[in-house]
Formats: C-alpha cells, sequence, structure tokens
C-alpha cells in the first residue's frame, strides 16, 4: 500500500518543490541481498520537463527506473536506503500497480509487446486499470493521433510488424493511463536513423501535450537534443548532473558520451577520472 505520509521508516516526509513530478533521494539498490547497483542515486523531474538518464550499459540506468515503478521485486532487487516521491506521495515501498495508479507507467527496453495479439488488443491491454470509458476513448484517439500508422494496423498481429511500429505500440500502450510521467528505457534501442529521428519528435509530442519523461539513452546526442536537463550516471552513481544544453557542451561528456575526441584523453578509463568530478550529495542531512 502507498503510504501518503512517511518517506521512509520513521522519517517525516522531507519538504517537496511543488514543481518536481518526481523526487530521487539518495537511492541504494540491492539484488539478490548482495549486489549494491545505486549507490546514492539523487535526481528529480520537474513537471512538464524531460530529463536524460545517461550512461553506459551496467551504470544502473534500467536500476532507477524499475525502483520508480515499482519492478525491483520482479528482479530480486531491493531498495536499501533513501526515498521516491511523487507529487508528495511516497512510492518507496509501493507495489507496481498503485503506482500505476498514480499515474507513472515505464515502457521497458525491448519493447514486450503482446506479439500474438494485435495492435488494438495490445493497447486495450494497456488501459485494463482504467474504469471511466470516457477517459479511455479519449486515450485511444490520443494514442491513434500521435501514431497515425497503428491507426491503419489495428486488427494486424503485433508481433508481425516492424521493430519501428512495436515500439509505437509499446509506448501507446503504456499512454492509455493518460500518465502524469512515463518512463522510457531506451525507446531508440535497434531502430534505423530515421526511425530514430521520428522516435524524438514522438518524445517531443508527447511531453507538449503535457506528459513529463525520464528518459533512459545510450544516444545522448539524440537524448540532450530533447531534455530539459540530464544527469550522467557510473557504476551506480550520479557523476556529473546540468542543463542538457550544457552537457552537450561539455568536453567530457562529448569524449564519453558522444564519441566526439575533444583533446588529449590520456589514459583515461571513465568519465570519473576527469578532475572536475565530484560527487554531489543532495538532500542529505
Amino acid at each position: 500500500m502507498i503510504d501518503t505520509q512517511t518517506a521512509g521508516a520513521g522519517e517525516a516526509p522531507p519538504a517537496l518543490d511543488s514543481k518536481n513530478v518526481l523526487e530521487v533521494r539518495n537511492l541504494e539498490v540491492v539484488y539478490n541481498d548482495v549486489i549494491r547497483v545505486l549507490h546514492g542515486v539523487s535526481m528529480v523531474v520537474p513537471q512538464g520537463e524531460i530529463v536524460a538518464l545517461l550512461g553506459a550499459n551496467g551504470a544502473g540506468k534500467t536500476t532507477t527506473l524499475r525502483s520508480i515503478s515499482g519492478l525491483l521485486g520482479v528482479h530480486e532487487g531491493d531498495i536499501t536506503k533513501g526515498s521516491i516521491e511523487l507529487n508528495g506521495v511516497a512510492i518507496t515501498e509501493a507495489d507496481a500497480a498503485d503506482i500505476v495508479g498514480l499515474g507513472v507507467v515505464q515502457v521497458l527496453e525491448g519493447r514486450r509487446i503482446f506479439a500474438e495479439l494485435t495492435v488494438e488488443e495490445n493497447l486495450k491491454a494497456g488501459a485494463f486499470s482504467v474504469t471511466d470509458k470516457g477517459k479511455v476513448e479519449a486515450a485511444h484517439d490520443r494514442v491513434m493521433e500521435l501514431f497515425p500508422v497503428l491507426k491503419e494496423r489495428l486488427r494486424a498481429t503485433a508481433g508481425y510488424l516492424s521493430g519501428g511500429e512495436q515500439q509505437m505500440i509499446a509506448i501507446g500502450r503504456a499512454l492509455m493511463t493518460e500518465p502524469r510521467l512515463l518512463l522510457l528505457d531506451e525507446p531508440s534501442l535497434g531502430l534505423a536513423p530515421l526511425l530514430v529521428q521520428r522516435m524524438r519528435e514522438i518524445i517531443v509530442d508527447i511531453n507538449k501535450q503535457g506528459t513529463a519523461v525520464l528518459l533512459v539513452e545510450q544516444n545522448a546526442a539524440m537524448a540532450l537534443s530533447i531534455a530539459n536537463h540530464g544527469y550522467v550516471l557510473e557504476t551506480g552513481r550520479v557523476v556529473m548532473d546540468d542543463s542538457a544544453e550544457k552537457l552537450l557542451r561539455d568536453d567530457d561528456v562529448k569524449e564519453f558520451y558522444l564519441g566526439l575526441h575533444t583533446g588529449d584523453a590520456g589514459e583515461r578509463k571513465s568519465f570519473r577520472d576527469v578532475k572536475h568530478y565530484k560527487r554531489k550529495k543532495r538532500w542529505l542531512s
């Protein structure tokens, strides 16, 4: 159950900025009671903005999303420290279904559509928790407007569609609950360059319609080109965060995440080796 009064065991809820739809504070996650993957991750997603979460494979990006969406338990993971709050409501210990009810939906990496079902059936599955038929119809109309190609394929078996169309189904299914926060895990993965550009435009359109987005992407250039703010994650720690515009101009980000060498890199093996690296301990008492 969701406890709207506490942010953690024995803690009073900290002061929240009403402009933030999501606040993650000093989050630590352990898998199988042994492997610590997140080491004090803190971030915010302001209302109506796109926030990019960058990092190499194994940095902890997907684990961060699972922590927010309540899916950690499926993967034998536990939050051992820290808090997660959605518009003032503590969701750190909440079930995934309760979190969806509060307006947070995750689109998993790899699409994970129901391949044997039709496009229409996939979309209906996304609205299973919505009892108001009017809202379901409005959400369906919104998805059709965002993805006109799906309107032509509503009766087609989803598994036979292209990778780009399947990604549209996955995002459209998530939008059927009209979420206030959309968690996107590698939406451009495996897509051709033209489809990556189309996916970029879709994310911008979704955001313009009022949905905040937390975007996990290895395609840092694409993510930062549409984000308001970005966080760089490495080995379970936030090693840098700034406005997306500044991150795009940062020499170290260019070198490690955009593939642009701006000078002598020496023997650097990781982003944490850069001189200005300092872990920022936000919200810690």
